[in-house]
């Protein structure tokens, strides 16, 4: 820090500098993330809660009351109003919080938790804080979790199973029903991660799509993770956790004597509260109807990219459930063909389970974005 500080003008030019270095969603450009640019209404709302506190929230009640109708709409979206939970920084903190949730209330000495091969890398993370087991179980031909290998798994010491509604690497929906019949038999708690799915799951099907049954509906499912800034188009940072009922925020608070709210239990102390707000506001904005637009739409890019590489020659590694698809060049690696088009300006990912390349089809990502990758990818074949 030096002794006299910059011009504000100055400031600014040197931000500049540095953001210029930065992609941009808004050149399509970006087609291995699942963020997007977030809705400018949200954008807007955001700011102008920038600086309250819902770590401390007798001192902002009317944020707190925000947050509170956030949980509300997603409970009833995700079919239990009478949901209880929070607005967080994301999937990785829902997760853990999740299975905070579900050791505290098990209170096995040497808790294990069930996820399948395809879970989120935020499980080792909760392992690893948490002193849990983790065990993985295979995925069937389909790359959903294998429910027979779920089944073996179980133990004394099981305190979660975890399913997945919208896999990071494909897109891929877990027999989240089946999992539900094993919990409820075995008295475990079930964790759905719909951190990407739980935005657009609901609205393809509300337009007719045959998806299965992921969420609160089915009896044995505990706990949802769902990302607002995903799908939902909210800001970065704008996570969430869901559960049933209070009892399990209940089982992981802890005391907070100096705050206006003496028990707390989130994973994070001081807590955003303009990440609740533009949920708020992006949510009321939208509209089941604007949600299910924008869903159709991505679907149907999706399926404008799956047919154009196939045309081309490429080798689709399974047909898109959600707006994710994944493919291989017919002779050349995964990784060196993900050096070529990075070399072209386009940032792809590449996928470990199965090793593929990786899109995935963002708000974003316009149908001429699709025309110049598919151009693009032409070359290479």
């Amino acid at each position: 820090m030096d002794e006299k500080g910059l011009p504000e003008e100055r400031v600014l030019e040197i931000l500049e500098e540095f953001r210029s270095r930065d992609m941009t969603y808004t050149s399509g450009r970006i087609l291995g993330s699942m963020c997007t640019s977030s809705h400018p209404l949200a954008r807007r709302v955001y700011c102008d809660f920038l600086e309250s506190n819902l770590g401390d929230p007798g001192l902002f009640r009317g944020t707190r009351e925000l947050e509170s109708c956030v949980i509300g709409m997603l409970g009833e979206l995700l079919s239990e109003p009478a949901a209880a939970g929070h607005i967080i920084t994301g999937g990785t903190e829902a997760n853990l919080m999740a299975m905070r949730a579900a050791r505290n209330m098990a209170g096995a000495d040497k808790p294990e938790v069930i996820v399948p091969k395809s879970a989120h890398f935020s499980f080792r993370k909760a392992s690893d804080i948490m002193g849990l087991e983790l065990r993985e179980a295979e995925l069937d031909r389909d790359y959903r979790v294998d429910v027979g290998s779920v089944r073996e798994m179980i133990s004394d010491n099981t305190v979660a199973i975890v399913g997945v509604a919208g896999t990071t690497e494909l897109g891929r929906i877990d027999p989240i029903a089946e999992l539900s019949d094993i919990c409820i038999e075995e008295g475990v708690h079930l964790h759905v991660d719909a951190a990407f799915g739980g935005f657009i799951i609901p609205f393809l099907r509300d337009a007719g799509f045959k998806l299965p049954e992921f969420d609160f509906k089915l009896p044995g499912v505990s706990s949802i993770t769902i990302d607002p800034h995903k799908m939902g188009l909210a800001p970065i940072p704008s996570g969430c956790i869901l559960f049933r009922d209070e009892t399990y925020l209940d089982a992981m608070s802890i005391e907070t004597p100096y705050l206006t709210e003496k028990q707390q239990s989130t994973i994070v102390g001081t807590r955003t509260g303009a990440s609740a707000a533009a949920t708020w506001a992006v949510l009321r904005h939208m509209g089941r109807s604007g949600y299910r637009e924008l869903a159709l739409r991505v679907m149907a890019v999706t399926s404008r990219l799956n047919e154009g590489l196939k045309d081309l020659g490429y080798e689709p590694v399974i047909e898109p459930e959600l707006n994710i698809v994944a493919f291989n060049h017919p002779s050349m690696s995964p990784e060196k063909l993900a050096s070529r088009l990075e070399e072209m300006g386009w940032a792809v990912s590449v996928s470990a389970c199965p090793p593929a390349i990786r899109v995935v089809v963002m708000p974003h990502i316009k149908v001429e974005h699709i025309e110049l990758f598919l151009d693009d990818l032409k070359t290479l074949i």
